[in-house]
């Protein structure tokens, strides 16, 4: 990465990436390739996901395995869980595909 952000730490990236949203994440990754490490942080993509996830990801009929927070925030978007015996609960109310 050239320029003033490549002075900064990825933390500090990554911190800046979480106040906006996932689809400004995925852009900044693609414009970027400097951006990409931070893009794909799991501490960005936990801030998208509901607080209480691993409540619910614990009570759903159907085992979540996803080995990246960035992962699960897009299996929630493709598929909503099955809860507590049959409930359907969309997880993520808003999930816009760029690619």
């Amino acid at each position: 990465m050239e320029g003033p952000f490549a002075r900064l730490p990825e933390g500090f990236i990554s911190e800046i990436l979480s106040l906006t949203s996932p689809v400004d994440v995925i852009r900044a990754s693609v414009v970027s390739k400097g951006f990409k490490p931070a893009a794909d942080s799991d501490t960005i993509w936990e801030k998208f996901l509901p607080s209480d996830y691993q409540d619910i990801i614990s009570r759903s009929d159907s085992a979540v395995d996803c080995s990246t927070k960035k992962a699960l925030y897009f299996s929630l978007c493709d598929s909503p869980l099955l809860l507590d015996g049959g409930r359907m609960v969309p997880l993520i109310r808003f999930c816009c595909r760029i690619l």
